[in-house]
């Protein structure tokens, strides 16, 4: 083999030995060696040991050569064969095969050992990256559990906040449920009391003719005790609390529940009318009007022919509470009031004006007949409420209740005003006032004064 690396090349040596591994010497085997030599490059010092390269310098110094490249093969006689190339010392000589064998077989060592370090490491890593796996495998079953256990938490206290929220609802409707028990009886007993008492009273068993009779020539007949005809017989049987009770008219009929005031101005009073947040609808039918409508513990109309039995079985006053959307309060009080039948078209008479407001309701609604929509009155239908209408109202307490007060024909598309109005309160027929309250009472009614 013949390699050129320049002008320095040296010619190819070949140096052919037999060597005895035992004595030195020629033995059983024959090592051939075909030593080629010629000059190197610096990249040779990058093969040799750590400890090599710190010690290197001139030959004669240290011993050490530099060693070439190494190749070797199977000769065709089963000998092996060992080609170097090395480069030539300072002196033009061959360098020390052996000691070169020496560096090479040590980097050999030490790659092998290279080898089997990285084929140890290859394993430790196969293995982490197993317990790796199995670990990523396992976190992801803790998150599944994780998941499928804050499902169920949510879940649950879903559940509970559900159950927490009807056992409120269920403590509210208990709570309003018991609340209209203690209301139901204490009405049944206020009910039941005076109705019992009139059943078993003669007096007030006896045909309405005759116990008007009686009471015409004895007057006190009226407030006769356990008999009452109004809520001011119910204050002189020595009842105090305002309620709903039950009351027999002397002019004859079944037993009629009404709700009583005994609160205002010594109490007495016999509420026919009363509106207050637009519960009930007033636009309602002649019929209706005569026999009544609404719910005594809200809003409601007495009836027509109630308020006839009542206003005629003696002399009757009348009182008008109203209040507007800015809390303000006035009332107008009549000396004089009563409506006859329904023959009559339960025709007006009210008189004797006095009180915090100016009159709207005598004046010009005194001696009018009662008129519903269906009833063929014009200003009726226009005003959607039965009332005594004239041409047509300046006050109308049973019109069509607009919540904050204010209202207009363009707004509501209407042929004319039609709301709860007291015209000389406040000067308009579109303010719908907030609430209002019809009561009578016997005219020579006396309060019980406590000493």
């Amino acid at each position: 083999m013949r390699r050129h690396l320049g002008p320095s090349l040296g010619s190819l040596l070949t140096c052919p030995m037999e060597i005895c591994p035992s004595t030195g010497s020629a033995g059983a085997g024959l090592l051939s060696l075909l030593l080629v030599t010629a000059l190197s490059s610096p990249s040779l010092q990058k093969s040799l040991p750590a400890a090599y390269r710190d010690h290197r310098g001139p030959q004669r110094h240290t011993g050490l050569i530099q060693c070439g490249e190494y190749s070797n093969q199977v000769l065709p006689n089963g000998l092996c064969k060992i080609v170097a190339t090395l480069p030539q010392g300072d002196e033009q000589r061959c360098p020390d095969m052996f000691r070169c064998t020496d560096e090479v077989s040590y980097w050999l060592h030490e790659n092998e050992e290279r080898k089997w370090q990285v084929l140890e490491l290859r394993e430790l890593v196969s293995e982490l990256q197993e317990e790796l796996r199995n670990h990523r495998h396992h976190i992801k079953i803790l998150e599944l559990q994780h998941e499928e256990a804050t499902s169920r938490n949510h879940s649950l206290a879903q559940r509970v906040q559900d159950l927490e929220h009807r056992y409120s609802e269920a403590s509210t409707l208990q709570h309003i449920q018991a609340t209209l028990l203690y209301d139901m009886q204490a009405q049944l007993n206020n009910i039941s009391v005076p109705t019992d008492g009139a059943w078993h009273n003669p007096a007030c068993l006896r045909p309405a003719e005759m116990r008007l009779q009686e009471e015409t020539h004895h007057p006190d007949v009226k407030h006769a005790r356990n008999c009452p005809i109004d809520c001011a017989s119910i204050y002189y049987n020595g009842v105090r609390q305002s309620g709903v009770y039950s009351i027999m008219p002397s002019l004859g009929g079944m037993p009629v529940e009404v709700l009583c005031d005994m609160d205002t101005e010594g109490g007495g009073w016999t509420i026919i009318q009363r509106r207050q947040d637009g519960s009930v609808d007033f636009n309602r039918t002649w019929n209706e009007y005569r026999e009544g409508f609404g719910d005594l513990s809200g809003e409601f109309w007495l009836g027509n022919e109630n308020i006839h039995k009542m206003t005629n079985q003696g002399d009757y006053s009348l009182r008008i509470d109203l209040e507007d959307w800015n809390n303000k309060h006035k009332h107008a009080f009549y000396q004089v009031f009563s409506i006859e039948d329904e023959e009559n078209s339960y025709r007006l008479h009210v008189d004797g004006f006095s009180g915090t407001v100016e009159d709207s309701f005598a004046w010009y609604h005194n001696k009018r007949n009662f008129s519903t929509p269906d009833s063929g009155n014009l200003c009726a239908e226009i005003c959607h409420g039965g009332w005594w209408y004239h041409q047509c109202f300046y006050s109308n307490l049973n019109g069509v209740y607009y919540k904050g007060g204010r209202y207009s024909m363009k707004n509501r598309r209407i042929r004319g005003p039609d709301g709860i109005v007291w015209y000389s309160w406040k000067d308009t027929d579109y303010y719908s006032l907030r609430k209002v309250v019809m009561m009578i009472r016997p005219r020579t009614f006396r309060p019980h004064i406590s000493p």
